[in-house]
């Protein structure tokens, strides 16, 4: 069987400043050594796990945490990831106007459906040109009801985590750091995917 590539679509423009460049060049050059060092870590056994679209799913070493940048929940208030830490955290970065990321999110709800718990949670997080009235359309066309309208207006938190392209998954350990990272999107709802959310669930709450 031949494995399509991930689709994602840019999120930045070809005028991005060439500061902000370099920074995803970096952040590149660290998901690479990210890759060599994944074994190493308590979240290796992972890559055992990896099948599907979780082929995908680039593991961290682990010392990378969650940005404290602000974002907005459904009501305007202002959010950082820092206030979900306790739980093991899928941030999905996603658009109204991305294609990709429209497909999947129903897939989204349901890993969230049946995982959801107080070691686990979903968060999703419409970043740059993606209005309130969109999200709520798309909501309520799809039937989603439990994940939440999260919003990062002006693309401050998908910069700070290294996004350059939507969707993008990021997966967070009950206190903050990066597990790994999936570039595109998947569907969250197949078996693999929910075995593998399983167990870095379990190897984080191990005692």
């Amino acid at each position: 069987m031949i494995r399509r590539p991930p689709r994602s679509t840019p999120l930045y423009s070809s005028a991005a400043s060439d500061v902000y460049k370099r920074q995803v060049l970096y952040t590149s050059f660290l998901l690479i050594a990210n890759v060599l060092s994944a074994n190493e870590t308590k979240f290796g056994e992972l890559n055992n796990l990896k099948f599907g679209d979780m082929k995908k799913m680039t593991l961290s070493n682990n010392v990378f945490s969650a940005p404290n940048t602000v974002f907005f929940d459904q009501d305007g208030k202002e959010i950082t990831l820092k206030q979900f830490q306790g739980r093991v955290t899928l941030v999905n970065f996603w658009a109204t106007w991305c294609a990709p990321c429209r497909e999947e999110m129903p897939s989204l709800e349901t890993l969230s459906n049946q995982l959801g718990s107080d070691t686990f949670q979903v968060l999703t997080i419409a970043t740059m040109r993606s209005s309130s009235e969109a999200i709520d359309n798309f909501f309520d066309k799809n039937k989603i009801v439990n994940l939440p309208k999260f919003r990062d207006p002006k693309g401050q938190l998908a910069r700070a985590s290294g996004v350059a392209a939507l969707p993008l998954t990021i997966l967070l350990d009950k206190n903050g750091y990066e597990i790994g990272r999936l570039i595109g999107d998947a569907d969250w709802s197949k078996s693999a995917t929910i075995d593998f959310i399983k167990k870095a669930v379990e190897i984080d709450t191990a005692k």
